[in-house]
C-alpha cells in the first residue's frame, strides 16, 4: 500500500508512551489501597484545618507531578481498573506504524464520509486508541491479550500496534495491507454502530441461547469484513494499491477464520461456538464487499452466509 506522504487520521489517542506500572483495582499512586484524605467531624463539612492540610496535599502532589483534579474528573484515584503508568520514548519502528495506521485511518475517514454523505447523512469518525500491554476503555480493560476490537460505549477502536507482528509471525500474515483490513474491519463495526445494527444485535443477544448469539455475531462480523472490502475498493480506485496487496487482506481472513484458528490451537473444530466466520466465509465477503464496492452487497442478515 503506498501510504508514505499521505495525510494522517486527527483521530488517533495514542498511549504507547504512557506504558502501564500495574493494574491494581483501587490503587492510589502510592501503591495503597486508596487515598485518604480527612473530614470534618461535624455537621458533614470539612475544618479549617482540614482545608489548610487538603490545599497543601494538593501543591505537593502537583510538584510530584500529580493532578489530582484531573484524576477526579477521568475517575482514577484509586477507582477500578486504574492504572500506574510511566512515561517513555517510542521507537522508531514504533512510529512509523502509527503513522501508518494514521493514513489507513484517514482513508477509512475518506471513503465512509464519502459513501454517508452520498445518502444524505453525516459519518461520526471514529478515534483510534493505540496502546502496548494494556489500557482501559469504556468496555472494561483493553489488553493485547484481547486482540483489536471496537467499543460501542465509547465509539474508539482498540489496538495494540504489537497485534501486527503476532499476525505475521503466528498467524502467519504478514504484509501492510493485512494490517490495514484489521482496521478497516474494525471501522466497519463503527459503521454498524451508527447505523443501528450493532445497537440492535447487543440488545438482541439478550435474549439469545449462546448457539444462536454465536450464529448472529458470525453475521456481524461478516458484514465488517465485507465493509472492509469495499474500504479497500475505495482504496485501490485511488491508485493506493500494490500488486499483492488484495492477497494480503484476503490471506490475513483466511489466517484469522474460527475453523483455521480452532484447528491451528486445538487441531479439531467446533462449529457451534464460532463466532466470527470461517476462513472461507471471511474471505467471500471482503471479496464481495471489494468487489461491488457498495453497501448493499453487504447484508450478511439475508439467506445462508
Amino acid at each position: 500500500m503506498e501510504w508514505r506522504g499521505r495525510r494522517q487520521s486527527q483521530n488517533i489517542e495514542d498511549r504507547r508512551s504512557a506504558s502501564a506500572g500495574g493494574t491494581g483495582m483501587g490503587r492510589d499512586p502510592f501503591g495503597r489501597s486508596g487515598l485518604r484524605i480527612p473530614v470534618g467531624r461535624r455537621g458533614g463539612g470539612l475544618s479549617f484545618s482540614t482545608i489548610i492540610i487538603l490545599i497543601v496535599l494538593y501543591f505537593v502532589l502537583k510538584m510530584m507531578g500529580i493532578d489530582m483534579l484531573q484524576m477526579l474528573e477521568d475517575g482514577s484515584t484509586g477507582g477500578p481498573g486504574y492504572e500506574q503508568t510511566t512515561q517513555r520514548e517510542l521507537s522508531p519502528q514504533e512510529k512509523e506504524v502509527g503513522n501508518f495506521v494514521g493514513v489507513v485511518l484517514a482513508e477509512t475517514e475518506d471513503t465512509w464520509n464519502t459513501i454517508f454523505s452520498a445518502s444524505g447523512e453525516r459519518y461520526e469518525e471514529p478515534r483510534l486508541v493505540l496502546f502496548s500491554g494494556v489500557t482501559r476503555s469504556a468496555c472494561g480493560t483493553a489488553s493485547s491479550a484481547t486482540g483489536p476490537f471496537y467499543c460501542p460505549g465509547d465509539r474508539k477502536v482498540y489496538l495494540d500496534t504489537d497485534f501486527f507482528q503476532q499476525l505475521a509471525k503466528q498467524f502467519g500474515a504478514s504484509g501492510d495491507f493485512a494490517q490495514a483490513y484489521v482496521v478497516a474491519h474494525e471501522v466497519g463495526h463503527h459503521v454498524q454502530n451508527l447505523t443501528g445494527i450493532l445497537p440492535k444485535f447487543n440488545q438482541m443477544r439478550q435474549t439469545m441461547g449462546e448457539g444462536e448469539a454465536n450464529r448472529m455475531s458470525v453475521r456481524v462480523e461478516l458484514q465488517a469484513d465485507c465493509f472492509a472490502g469495499i474500504w479497500a475498493k475505495q482504496t485501490d480506485q485511488k491508485g493506493l494499491l500494490s500488486a499483492g496487496d488484495i492477497e494480503e487482506a484476503l490471506n490475513a481472513a483466511q489466517q484469522i477464520g474460527d475453523d483455521t484458528l480452532q484447528k491451528r490451537s486445538q487441531g479439531y473444530v467446533v462449529p457451534d461456538s464460532f463466532n466470527h466466520g470461517t476462513s472461507a466465509q471471511r474471505m467471500t465477503w471482503f471479496k464481495r464487499g471489494y468487489d461491488a464496492g457498495k453497501v448493499e452487497a453487504c447484508d450478511t442478515f439475508k439467506g445462508d452466509v
